[in-house]
C-alpha cells in the first residue's frame, strides 16, 4: 500500500433514505492524474467531500496520503490541498491578502509564506494584480488565484472539483496545462471531477464513471474506449448547411439511434448502433432533402464509453439499473478483476 496515495473501501454516505455515495472502492496511485466522471447528483462532489474530510461517511473507511479520514483528519489536512467548484475568496480583499489570510489558516510561517505566494502568483502569470481587489478580477482569474491558493501548503494530494467550469477556451487551456505540470513536474497526485470528457481523456491516468453513487466503469481512457470499439456503437460527426427541425426529428427515430446532438444551426453529432448505422444515417439525411457539406465516423470517446455503459448521455439523469463494468485491468495501470483498482 505503499505506492497508494488514496485508498477507499465500502465507502458510503447517506443522507436519510437518498444513498448518495454507495460502497466505493477504489485505489488511487501515488503520481496519477485520477478523474471522476458522472452527470450532476451522481455521488462526484460527497466523494470528494469525505476524502477531504468535509464530511463523515456513513459507512466504510478511507486513508488519505496513509492516514484515516475519521480518526486521523488533521493529519489528512496536512497532505491535501483543494480547488472547490465554488471559489473561496473574498471579493474585497486583493489577491495577495487572500493567500496570505489562507496561508496562516494553514499555519505557514510568515516568511516561507511571504515567498511561496510570490512563487505561486509568478507560476500562474499573476504577480502584476497581487495588490488587485479580486472582485475587479475576471472569472478566468480568479480561478488562476483559487487554484494556488490549494497550493500554499505544498500538497502532496490535490483535489480539483470541476476546475474548469464556466471559463472561456484559452482560461480552460491554461488551466489544464497547469494540471499537467503539477503532476509531471511536481509529482501530485490529483483526483480531477469534470463533465468535460475531452478534459478526462487528456489529463487523466485513469477515470472512474460513478452513476447514482456507484463506481461503474473504472480504467484507463484508452481501455475504456476499447468497450465500445469491440461494440457496435457508431458516433458520427455531419455538418448540414440546410438542416431542419423536421430531419433532426427523422433522425431520432430511426431504430439504433442512441442520441442526436445540435451542436450549432448546421451542425449534428450522432450516435447509433448497429453494422449499417453510417450508411443509415447518410440515406436518411439525403431523403429529407439534406444536403451534406461533410460527413466523418468518429474514433469513439469517452462519451461514447459513458454512453455505453449507462445508455444516458453525459448530461442526462441516468434511470433504470447500471450494468457495473471493472475494466481487464491489462492496460497500464489496469487493476485485479477481483476489486476496483
Amino acid at each position: 500500500m505503499d505506492n497508494m496515495a488514496i485508498v477507499t473501501e465500502g465507502l458510503t454516505k447517506k443522507f436519510k433514505d437518498l444513498v448518495a455515495v454507495d460502497h466505493v472502492d477504489i485505489e488511487v496511485k501515488k503520481g496519477e492524474i485520477f478523474g471522476l466522471l458522472g452527470p450532476n447528483g451522481a455521488g462526484k462532489t460527497t466523494l470528494i467531500r469525505m476524502l477531504c474530510t468535509l464530511t463523515y461517511p456513513t459507512e466504510g473507511s478511507a486513508s488519505v496520503a496513509s492516514y484515516d479520514i475519521v480518526k486521523e483528519a488533521g493529519k489528512v489536512r496536512e497532505h491535501i490541498g483543494l480547488v472547490s467548484e465554488k471559489m473561496i475568496m473574498y471579493d474585497r480583499l486583493t489577491a495577495f491578502e487572500n493567500l496570505k489570510l489562507f496561508g496562516k489558516l494553514c499555519n505557514i510561517p510568515k516568511g516561507t509564506l511571504q515567498k511561496r505566494i510570490d512563487e505561486l502568483l509568478k507560476l500562474v502569470h499573476m504577480e502584476k494584480w497581487a495588490k488587485s481587489q479580486i472582485g475587479t478580477f475576471s472569472t478566468g482569474m480568479k480561478q488562476r488565484i483559487n487554484v494556488i491558493r490549494a497550493l500554499l501548503n505544498v500538497p502532496e494530494i490535490l483535489f480539483m472539483d470541476e476546475p474548469t467550469l464556466g471559463l472561456d477556451p484559452q482560461s480552460t487551456s491554461e488551466i489544464r496545462e497547469f494540471i499537467r505540470n503539477l503532476n509531471v513536474k511536481d509529482k501530485a497526485t490529483i483526483i480531477l471531477t469534470t463533465h468535460q470528457m475531452i478534459e478526462a481523456d487528456m489529463l487523466c491516468d485513469r477515470v472512474g464513471i460513478i452513476d447514482k453513487g456507484k463506481i461503474v466503469a473504472l480504467d484507463t481512457p484508452r481501455n475504456l474506449k476499447r468497450i465500445v470499439a469491440g461494440a457496435d456503437m457508431t458516433s458520427v460527426d455531419v455538418d448540414i448547411p440546410n438542416l431542419t427541425n423536421e430531419m433532426v426529428t427523422t433522425l431520432k427515430s430511426l431504430s439504433g439511434v442512441v442520441s442526436v446532438v445540435r451542436e450549432h444551426e448546421t451542425h449534428l453529432l450522432i450516435r447509433a448502433r448497429g453494422e449499417d448505422a453510417f450508411d443509415m444515417i447518410i440515406d436518411s439525411i439525403r431523403q429529407n432533402g439534406g444536403k451534406i457539406a461533410s460527413i466523418k465516423s468518429l474514433e469513439p470517446s469517452l462519451e461514447d464509453v459513458y454512453l455505453h455503459i449507462t445508455g444516458k448521455e453525459m448530461r442526462a439523469d441516468v434511470k433504470g439499473k447500471v450494468k457495473s463494468f471493472q475494466g481487464d485491468g491489462h492496460g497500464p495501470m489496469g487493476g485485479r478483476r477481483s476489486r476496483v483498482r
